[in-house]
Formats: structure tokens, C-alpha cells, sequence
């Protein structure tokens, strides 16, 4: 495909590929492997637009349709886990919450990783991170991940270590309709359903979701349902629309973290210490993504959304309790032009865009503390301003140069203050990135680049509940970030991509457990790694792994030296497709994560939390319309835990236990 017709394939706002490789149905016929096209090496997140990946100067996967259906995952954050350089782990004990954590970050991932959903993002504008759960996996037509602070040029706060982007399915070519009945373990039941199709220049997907289960854990019983609705409308070759809506809800318990000396007294790994902490979530949203085509190759878009987020939830810890009602809304404007069109007989993208986010939070908390009752009632506001321009040329046909500049600035306000006090403040940044990429053989890249990254104080960050009063000695976090690698095709078969990093960030912001606020580090953190995947694809047996070294060190102040907490230095994942007989697959995958500092250990006084490996196996079978399937989870019922922290009063390790062995199966019928 001519690079210079790959914009035709993306539909803006929505950043989704009008190809059937990602759209309609999930195939189910997995007799022979996934065809390798020119469309598998198309990604539209590192640039806002629809690329070749010999563009792009990063570390750049995809997980694709294909990866999904052959994997035992069941939500986005379980299918992330086998890709290179992402730690993956549950927070909270129920399979809710989750981290997703590129270079060592830790206990600040979630801020430091911007998640989009077609483009738009999905992250809080408070602590909460990221809500992994939107986005049910049936939905997922693709999951884009761009490692590196190489985003934040063109998606601004929260993309210093990576942006994900996971693409949903879009209608494909005539009438497609299915049904799947799964359930399993711990009284988990999990029916969906879906209809997409095109009639004359509409396409349409519509899905549906039911979840129920009773968690590994005691009070971890969750009851959610999700609905989603794409639909997209093309006026011949001058301009196109989307809409895409989604409503979640769930209503979920916290079982909380198990204490060292709970478990040394004989507390099972499955019971909870706090049987009443719940969460309850409603989360809705709807976007349009109009599109104008002119000149031969360029467009103009402006995709426009809205979504209101409604949380309630109760949580006890030592000497009280808490509860609170959180209503956020969100708004969101980014109108993007890219001029796809030749300069000087060599080919040029250049692309302009503007961001506007605006995010209010009403909240409502009721705290319990040593027998006092208090009561507050906040609002909270943000809003954030990004220009960008970015230009990619081919000064030859195999060398790929780029670069690009962001002004970005935050308006904070917040009501009420105490008397006398400021309500509001504001910040500001500007950040650059280079880069380059050398096509050497007809399916190897050599590339390098330079970008620098910025994350804003969230909004519980910089205010403070107890005093109402705004932090203004926290300033915004900035960050150096090199890399450099290969991605090589030694046969059409046989792949191995290396990619080398260095993330150097200042004024880092945490929390620190000594003085119970949050800070900016008072020393620069360097992070760097390799980071190693290879694989071979046949028509009946595919292998393929991956290998992760990441190094943290705090570079001075009271601290240096030490590791940042919660990130191991040593991980790796083996995949082992199998198909040996038309329409039976099996599957055999393991992940293995190291060891690591319980989460809040900046002073590197405990010991190092256990690593630990898990292995799951699928065995599929599709005959015609038809599909059924077996995943066993943790198939050598590893017993361990994923998250580990030091909790207080008094300060001792404190864990969240994992899931032993557990089945799913389910059956299912498309047409």
C-alpha cells in the first residue's frame, strides 16, 4: 500500500482502520495462522494518524483480533501482560483495578501511562487512574501500544512512559450477529452478544455484556454489564462521521490487602479484613468524529465527546472509616488537520492539532476518625490547553525523519478554601521530540528518538481534604526519554525486535509515606532497559516470547541510590500456539515477573517481594458457526501475589492475594 493513501484507512477521531482485518465479527476459524499484510503493520497512535510502523522511531505492538481470541485473557489489562515491558498487576483484590507499568514507575504508573479508547482518553483526573474495565475485551478490535515518552508531543499530560490505544470493532461488510454463553470458576457467569453489518454507506456494531462472579476472595463479588454502539457514515471520498457511545456500571467489593501478621496468625489467603468496603461504578460516554478530506491525501477532523463518570464507595482502615459520592464530568474538543501531500517530489506529513479537556468533580466524603464525624463537600475543576505541530519526511525513500513541539498549560480550581486561602492555580510546559527510522532490508528498521515527557499534578494531588488548602510548592513533572533499537524479519517467519531505554525525570511526584503528603523527589530517577521479543509463525505451530530488564535508581538527595519500589528488574513471557488439527487449537502461555520492593519502600528497608510465574492453557475448537473453549488460569496453582505494600500503623508488608487454578469455558455462535 502507498504511504501516502494508508490516512484513507483511518477514521480520526476514532483512530480505528476502515479494514475488514479489524472490523465486523471476531473470526473464529483458527485452522490456518492470521495472513500477514501490509494492514499489520499500520498503527495510528504514535502519530494521531494512520501509519506504516517503519515510520515510527519507538517501540511500537500491536496486539491484534487474532492475539485475543487465542489468549486466556478476559479483560485488556490480562491480555497486556505477555506484551514486552508492561508490568501488569491488580490493586484492589477483585479484578477491577489494575496498574500497567512500562519503566519502573511503580505506585505512579497509572499517572505516567495515558490510556485512550479510539483516541479518547480515558484516564481520571484524580488518583484513580485509568478505569481498565470500560472497554470489555469482546469489544476490542486491536490494542496499540506506543512505549516511551515519544506521545506526550501529541497527547500531552500522563504520556511519559507509554500511551495504549484500544481500538474498538467497527461494523463490517453485510449482516454479522453472535452469541456466547461462558462462565467458570467462583461462580462467574458471563454471557455477550453482538450485531454488526453495513447498509449502503452506514456501518454499524452494537454489543452487549453480562458479568457476574463471586471473586477469588472473600467480599470481591462483583455484578457488571457493559453496552457499546459504533456507527460510522461515508460520503463518498469528501468526508465520513463516527459516533461511538458506551454506558459501564458495576458494583464490586474491596477485599483489601491481607497484613503480614494476618497471615503469620492464620488468616486464609482468600478471606478479607474488610468485609464491607465496596465500590460502585456508573460510567457512560458518547463521541463524534467528523471528517473532511481534501487536497489528495489530507483531512481535516474534529472529534468532540462527553462523558460523566458516577462513583460511590466505603472504605474502613485502622481507626475509622470512609465514604464518599464522586461525580465527574468530562468534555472534550481536539480538532486535528494532516496535510499528507509531497514536498519536493519526497513524501511529508505534517500535522496540527489543538486539545481541550475540561473535567469537574463534585465530591461528597463522610470520614469516621477515632470517633469523629466530618463531612465535606468539594469542587473540583481542570482544564487543560495543548497546540501541537508535528511533521514526518522521507528524505529518501528507506530514511524516515521527524519532530514535533507541544504548549500545553492546566487551569486548577477548587471550592471551598480555607479563608484567606488561594483557589485556584495554573501551570504550563512545553515539550520536543525527534526521531528517525532506517528501512535496511525490505522488513527491518533501525530507529532512535529523543522525546521529552510532562505529567501535571492530578487534582488530590495538589489539594488537600483535610486542610482545604492547595499545595503550591508541587510542581509538574518533567522527563528525558531515549530510544534506540531494531526491529528485524530474518525470514518471513522468524522475527526479533530490541529495543534500548533511558528515562531520565526530575521533580518527580509521589507520595511519601513519612510525611503522609505528596511531593516532588528531591533528586533526578533514571530509569533505563532492554527490552527483547522474537517469534516464529508456521501454518500449524507459532512460538514466540519475550524478555524485559528494567533498572530504577534515585540519583540523589536522602534517597539516592535506592530502587523506586514495586518494579521488578527481571520479567519474561513464553506463548505456544499449536493447531493440529482443523479448527483445534491449542495454547500454552506463562508469564514470569521478579522480584521486587513492596510498594511504598522508597527506603529499600524490606525484604524484596517474591517473584513468581504463572502458566494458562486454552484448548479452542471452531467448526463452522460454531465455537467452543476451555481456559484453565494458573494451571500449577501457583499461590502467590501480584501486588505487594507496606501498610501503616503499625508499618508491616501487607499483600493481595492472587487467584489459585480457575476454569473458564464457554460456547459460542456467530453468523
Amino acid at each position: 500500500m502507498n504511504r501516502k493513501n494508508i490516512a484513507r484507512y483511518a477514521l480520526s477521531g476514532t483512530l480505528c482502520l476502515a479494514v475488514s482485518a479489524v472490523a465486523g465479527a471476531p473470526s473464529t476459524d483458527m485452522s490456518e495462522p492470521e495472513s500477514t499484510t501490509m494492514m499489520d503493520d499500520i498503527v495510528v497512535t504514535a502519530t494521531r494518524y494512520a501509519e506504516t510502523v517503519e515510520s515510527v522511531p519507538a517501540s511500537v505492538s500491536v496486539v491484534t483480533e487474532q492475539d485475543i481470541a487465542t489468549s486466556t485473557a478476559r479483560d485488556v489489562p490480562d491480555i497486556l501482560k505477555k506484551e514486552v515491558g508492561l508490568h501488569v498487576y491488580d490493586i484492589t483484590g477483585n479484578g477491577q483495578s489494575f496498574r500497567v507499568d512500562r519503566s519502573g514507575f511503580g505506585e505512579t504508573s497509572s499517572l505516567n501511562t495515558l490510556v485512550l479508547v479510539d483516541g479518547r482518553r480515558i484516564n481520571n483526573p484524580d488518583l484513580a487512574g485509568p478505569d481498565w474495565k470500560l472497554i470489555p475485551l469482546d469489544r476490542v478490535a486491536r490494542i496499540e501500544i506506543v512505549r516511551g515518552s515519544r506521545g506526550s508531543v501529541l497527547y500531552g499530560d500522563n504520556a511519559t512512559d507509554s500511551v495504549i490505544n484500544i481500538i474498538t470493532k467497527q461494523g463490517g461488510d453485510g449482516l454479522s450477529f453472535g452469541l456466547e454463553m461462558a462462565g467458570g470458576s467462583y461462580n462467574t457467569w458471563n454471557p455477550s452478544a453482538f450485531v454488526s453489518g453495513t447498509y449502503k454507506d452506514l456501518s454499524y456494531a452494537l454489543s452487549g455484556r453480562y458479568y457476574e462472579s463471586d471473586g477469588y476472595r472473600e467480599n470481591s463479588a462483583t455484578d457488571e454489564g457493559d453496552i457499546g454502539l459504533n456507527l460510522d457514515y461515508v460520503f463518498g471520498d469528501i468526508a465520513k462521521v463516527g459516533l461511538s457511545a458506551g454506558y459501564h456500571e458495576d458494583d464490586t467489593g474491596l477485599p483489601g490487602a491481607l497484613r503480614q501478621s494476618d497471615l503469620d496468625a492464620g488468616v486464609n489467603r482468600r478471606d478479607s479484613t474488610n468485609p464491607s468496603d465496596f465500590a460502585d461504578t456508573r460510567d457512560s460516554y458518547i463521541q463524534l468524529n467528523p471528517e473532511l478530506n481534501f487536497l489528495t491525501n489530507s483531512y481535516f477532523s474534529l472529534p468532540l465527546s462527553y462523558r460523566q463518570r458516577d462513583q460511590d464507595y466505603f472504605s474502613s482502615f485502622v481507626g475509622g472509616e470512609f465514604r464518599g459520592d464522586t461525580r465527574i464530568g468530562y468534555a472534550n474538543a481536539s480538532p486535528q488537520l494532516v496535510v499528507q501531500e509531497p514536498i519536493g517530489g519526497r513524501d511529508n506529513t505534517l500535522t496540527l492539532g489543538f486539545d481541550y479537556y475540561y473535567a469537574d468533580e463534585e465530591i461528597q466524603n463522610e470520614s469516621l476518625f477515632f470517633g469523629s464525624l466530618d463531612v465535606g463537600r468539594f469542587d473540583l475543576e481542570r482544564k487543560n490547553y495543548g497546540v501541537y505541530v508535528h511533521d514526518e519526511i522521507y528524505p529518501v525513500e528507506r530514511l524516515a525523519l521527524s519532530a514535533g513541539y507541544r504548549w500545553d498549560k492546566v487551569d486548577y480550581s477548587f471550592s471551598p478554601t480555607a479563608p484567606g486561602t488561594r483557589d485556584e492555580t495554573d501551570y504550563d510546559e512545553g515539550v520536543a521530540t525527534a526521531g528517525l527510522s532506517y528501512r535496511f532490508l525490505d522488513r527491518s528498521f533501525l530507529y532512535f528518538s529523543f522525546a521529552q515527557g510532562f505529567r501535571y499534578p492530578v487534582l488530590d494531588e495538589i489539594f488537600s481534604f483535610f486542610t482545604n488548602t492547595i499545595n503550591l510548592d508541587l510542581a509538574p513533572q518533567t522527563s528525558d526519554d531515549y530510544e534506540i533499537g531494531v526491529r528485524h524479519h530474518f525470514t518471513d517467519r522468524i522475527y526479533a525486535n530490541l529495543n534500548f531505554f533511558r528515562l531520565d525525570t526530575k521533580d518527580e511526584i509521589f507520595f511519601n509515606p513519612s510525611t503522609f503528603a505528596n511531593e516532588n523527589l528531591d533528586a533526578e530517577t533514571r530509569r533505563h532497559g532492554v527490552e527483547v521479543s522474537a517469534g516464529y509463525d508456521s501454518d500449524r505451530f507459532d512460538i514466540s516470547g519475550t524478555y524485559t530488564y528494567r533498572d530504577t535508581e534515585i540519583r540523589g538527595g536522602d534517597l539516592s541510590g535506592n530502587q523506586v519500589p514495586n518494579v521488578p528488574q527481571h520479567q519474561a513471557s513464553l506463548d505456544l500456539i499449536w493447531r493440529p488439527l482443523e479448527g483445534l487449537t491449542l495454547v500454552l502461555n506463562g508469564i514470569y515477573v521478579g522480584e521486587r520492593y513492596l510498594e511504598s519502600d522508597f527506603a529499600n528497608e524490606f525484604e524484596k517481594q517474591d517473584s513468581y510465574q504463572v502458566v494458562n492453557v486454552k484448548v479452542k475448537y471452531n467448526r463452522q458457526k460454531y465455537t467452543v473453549f476451555l481456559d484453565v488460569n494458573n494451571l500449577f496453582n501457583e499461590k502467590y501475589s501480584a501486588y505487594g505494600v507496606l501498610s501503616t500503623f503499625p508499618v508491616e508488608p501487607a499483600f493481595y492475594p492472587s487467584p489459585e487454578l480457575n476454569l473458564f469455558a464457554g460456547v459460542s455462535v456467530d453468523y
